[in-house]
C-alpha cells in the first residue's frame, strides 16, 4: 500500500506459447522465468497482493511455490493466442471483486520482461500515485536506437522504400533523429477504475517510466531468451 492506495500485482502466464514453448517456466539461470517477476513483486514495499493468472496447473504450482497467489485457473477462452491481455486482467478483477477484494491500482508485470532493476517497481508506483492529479496510468518505455522507425524500411513492389514517408530521408545521423520509444513489459500500472473504463493502459493520461538500454528486451523466442540470460549474468546484483 502507498498513500492508502491498495495495489495489486498481476502476472499473466498462459501455458501455450508458439514462439518458445513452455517459456513462462523455462529455467532462466537457476529459476523458472515466471519466478523472476513473482520475486520482484514480492520484494516491493507497496504491492499488497501478487496474483498469477494461468490456465496451466503446472504453472500454477510453480507460481505458488515462489510465493504468488493463484486463486483460480483461467478459462480456456482466455488462454488462446488470440485472447487479449485486457480481458484476462478484467476477468481477474471481477473474480477478486466477487471475493470482496478491491484494489485502487493494478501493476501488470509481464513474465517475459524480467529485467527490472531493484527499486523499479516502487519507483514507478510512487511516480504514478504522486501524479494522481495528472496521470491515470504509467508505461515502461525504452528508447529505440538502431531500429528507429525513421530508419526502418518497407518492401514496396519488390523495392526497398522508407517506412515513414515524412521526415528525414537522407544525409542524416542517427543522433539527429527524433527520439522514439518502445513499450516493454517491465511495468504497466493503472488506476483500476480507469483501466476498466478505458480497457487499455494507453490513453490521454498515460505517463512514461523510462528504463535503461539494457532493459530493452523481452522474451518471445530462443534468441531473446539467450540475450536476457546473458544480461542477467552481467547485471545480477542490480535485478
Amino acid at each position: 500500500m502507498y498513500k492508502n492506495k491498495k495495489i495489486l500485482a498481476f502476472i499473466p502466464a498462459r501455458g501455450g506459447s508458439k514462439g518458445l514453448p513452455g517459456k513462462n517456466i523455462k529455467i532462466l539461470l537457476d529459476k523458472p522465468l515466471i519466478a523472476w517477476s513473482i520475486e520482484q513483486a514480492l520484494r516491493s514495499s507497496y504491492i499488497d497482493r501478487t496474483v498469477v493468472s494461468t490456465d496451466s496447473p503446472k504453472i500454477a504450482s510453480i507460481a505458488r511455490r515462489y510465493g504468488a497467489q493463484v486463486p483460480f485457473l483461467r478459462p480456456k477462452k482466455l488462454a488462446t493466442g488470440k485472447a487479449k491481455t485486457i480481458d484476462v486482467i478484467l476477468h481477474a478483477l471481477r473474480y477478486l471483486k466477487d471475493k470482496k477484494e478491491d484494489f485502487d491500482y493494478i501493476v501488470l508485470l509481464e513474465p517475459t520482461s524480467p529485467l527490472r532493476k531493484i527499486g523499479d517497481l516502487d519507483a514507478a508506483i510512487k511516480i504514478l500515485i504522486n501524479h494522481d492529479d495528472i496521470a491515470d496510468s504509467l508505461i515502461s518505455v525504452g528508447e529505440i536506437r538502431l531500429e528507429n522507425p525513421y530508419i526502418a524500411k518497407a518492401i514496396v513492389n519488390g523495392y526497398v522504400k522508407p517506412l515513414i514517408l515524412e521526415g528525414p530521408k537522407k544525409n542524416f545521423q542517427r543522433q539527429q533523429l527524433p527520439k522514439t520509444y518502445f513499450p516493454y513489459g517491465v511495468i504497466y500500472a493503472s488506476k483500476v477504475e480507469v483501466l476498466k473504463k478505458k480497457r487499455t493502459f494507453y490513453h490521454e493520461r498515460a505517463i512514461p517510466f523510462f528504463i535503461e538500454r539494457w532493459q530493452n528486451y523481452e522474451i518471445d523466442d530462443i534468441y531473446d531468451f539467450v540475450c536476457i540470460e546473458s544480461i542477467l549474468k552481467e547485471r545480477l546484483g542490480k535485478i
